[in-house]
């Protein structure tokens, strides 16, 4: 049986390493709760190390287009650094592409699940509660229900969460890890805005998802 982890080991372990409290979770489920080992699964991935970088102010970067379908999707999206060398470096450049290309494709909302406001969570939960309760389930199942259902949702509108278009595997979070870890430098998407041709008017849409990965090769 695998030993319990606990809410108190998870915040120890992030006082030790400085890692975010998902990786730290995952670090002790993946280690049998093991305290040392959790610490060197974390720097084993970088983890550790990219998160003591993260608190860094990053003030220089870049910012990227993306223009997709001969001007039916655009994309600008900010991704700083904390020197321009960096900044300049094909690692990075590289990095941000990848991230206008990920915008273009997925159509996320915000970057991260705190910028999401509280009133539109309550909304998207108020309707897949009613949809919820349509199904005649005791309320502890519909609130389950529910919270994984609200779970998904942001992990569908949150760009950091959104699985890579080229690897499902790995979140656009996970790269932006992997390239702190790498470069030593802390790395932050700041903002972005996504053109759809015709957004917001009735017409025909198609799956511009599917087209993207398409010219990106990937389809």
């Amino acid at each position: 049986m695998a030993a319990e982890v606990t809410a108190a080991m998870i915040k120890d372990l992030r006082e030790r390493t400085g890692a975010g409290m998902s990786d730290c979770k995952k670090a002790l489920l993946e280690t049998d709760a093991d305290m040392e080992k959790a610490i060197d699964y974390l720097r084993t991935k970088g983890l550790a190390k990219a998160a003591k970088k993260a608190g860094r102010e990053a003030t220089e970067g870049t910012v990227i287009s993306y223009i997709h379908g001969g001007g039916r999707i655009g994309v600008l999206v900010e991704v700083n650094s904390e020197t321009d060398f960096v900044a300049r470096g094909d690692d990075f450049q590289g990095f941000a592409r990848e991230v206008a290309l990920q915008i273009a494709a997925m159509n996320a909302q915000y970057v991260t699940s705190a910028e999401v406001p509280a009133d539109v969570v309550a909304r998207e939960r108020e309707v897949l509660l009613a949809k919820a309760k349509e199904s005649g389930k005791p309320e502890a199942v519909v609130a389950k229900m529910v919270d994984g259902q609200i779970s998904k949702w942001m992990k569908e509108i949150c760009l950091l969460d959104q699985p890579w278009v080229k690897d499902d595997k790995k979140t656009i979070g996970d790269l932006q890890q992997s390239l702190i870890a790498k470069i030593g430098e802390n790395i932050k998407i700041r903002r972005f805005v996504r053109f759809e041709l015709g957004e917001g008017l009735e017409k025909k849409k198609d799956d511009f998802a599917a087209e993207v990965a398409k010219t990106a090769g990937l389809a």
